[in-house]
């Protein structure tokens, strides 16, 4: 099946699941209990089991994605993986080749020139994608598509599926974030047109959202005015996150701050209404809300324009921080706000419930403190500052101890 093909068969299936219905075919040896004519039908309706899960389920699409696209390159389908193709599809992931083929920056999935990857991923997100990847074939496997599965002849599947990961490491440290929120947040000149005084106030609303509140890029995409709610004197944000799990998020005197500002240049009263279920992110005619990738690509934009004005005004000197601001992704932003979080001090169990974590341990990955306190009692162990030609060496017995 071509790339279009694979991508077609997908968007069909999740659309309508009835499109695959019709006699089953198997892959495998067996009778298959699914409804598909091919693997990426078979593949659509093991997502369609994620449909009340939106951002899981774009999330699994990406990776089954990659994974045929992979396989139609090779001339494979599903039932011909093996255990040595696991190896070789993850150092592909690693690295994707030929570059020109395979990568490229964010686009709409039906524009001819989007590509599966913005770049090679990381160990921990190569680890994802074969944690992803390990549910489908299983599923695959009860669903009769296919009788064999290489994960489970993975020696060492413990610790190659283990996604547990270690300290957060994608997130700006203090200075650097507190460098690009005065770079935001700068005053415009006199002469600035109506159209970049209204982008401006949407930047600042954006990555203020995103640093207060630690929202997933889709949580803020989706974000309505009336969202935000007063309740006994205090006010909230209400949101439905990953998985379905509602919460509630106190919002800060500075983010009640913000959002006035962003409803005043939409020409609205400081507070929203019980009733104003309109879009907070919105497009330039100040109504259509903004969607959720049209939102990655102006961070996106954002973060490399900080990157050029710092490297502007600071030149080699800040070769580092430019470096890390054109790597930054909208997720960067949420790891940076619940560590900055973690840094002031608030408690495990209160940054949870701002993550929305449904494990300690997970939120335990933005605590820095304990690391930088070790890091300071280790300086206390160094080399001997005595030269070694005053240094008086012991004298030993003849004797055993």
């Amino acid at each position: 099946m071509t790339e279009a093909g694979i991508g077609q068969a997908l968007a069909a299936v999740l659309e309508r699941p009835e499109v695959a219905a019709g006699e089953a075919v198997p892959a495998g040896t067996g009778r298959a209990h699914i409804p598909a004519r091919s693997d990426a039908e078979a593949v659509a309706l093991w997502l369609v089991e994620y449909r009340g899960s939106p951002h899981t389920q774009r999330a699994y699409r990406r990776e089954a994605e990659r994974l045929l696209l992979w396989l139609a390159d090779r001339g494979m389908a599903l039932a011909e993986m093996r255990r040595e193709h696991l190896d070789a599809f993850e150092a592909f992931l690693g690295d994707p080749r030929p570059r020109e083929r395979w990568v490229g920056p964010t686009r709409p999935r039906r524009d001819p020139r989007w590509r599966p990857f913005r770049g090679p991923l990381s160990p921990a997100s190569r680890r994802q994608s074969l944690v992803i990847l390990q549910g489908l074939f299983a599923w695959l496997g009860e669903a009769g598509w296919l009788d064999h599965n290489p994960f489970r002849l993975m020696r060492d599947k413990r610790r190659r599926l283990d996604n547990r990961q270690g300290r957060v490491e994608r997130y700006l440290e203090r200075p650097l974030w507190d460098w690009l929120w005065g770079w935001l947040d700068h005053q415009p000149a006199p002469e600035t047109s109506p159209r970049a005084r209204f982008e401006r106030e949407r930047r600042r609303l954006a990555f203020g959202f995103a640093y207060l509140l630690a929202p997933r890029i889709g949580e803020m995409a989706a974000a309505r005015m009336n969202d935000f709610r007063p309740r006994e004197g205090r006010w909230w944000w209400h949101t439905v996150g990953k998985g379905g799990k509602a919460a509630s998020i106190p919002v800060p005197p500075d983010m009640r701050r913000l959002l006035g500002e962003w409803r005043g240049a939409l020409g609205l009263p400081p507070e929203p209404r019980p009733d104003e279920a309109t879009p907070v992110l919105r497009g330039l005619d100040g109504h259509r809300g903004l969607g959720e990738n049209r939102l990655y690509r102006l961070i996106r934009q954002t973060f490399r324009e900080a990157a050029e004005a710092l490297e502007d005004r600071l030149g080699a000197e800040a070769a580092r921080e430019a470096a890390l601001l054109r790597r930054a992704t909208p997720h960067w932003l949420r790891h940076t706000a619940l560590t900055h979080q973690a840094q002031a001090g608030v408690e495990l169990r209160y940054l949870a419930e701002t993550a929305r974590h449904s494990r300690l341990d997970t939120t335990a990955r933005y605590l820095h403190a304990e690391e930088a306190e070790w890091h300071r009692q280790q300086s206390r162990h160094g080399l001997s500052a005595t030269p070694a030609r005053a240094v008086q060496w012991p004298q030993h017995s003849e004797e055993a101890p």
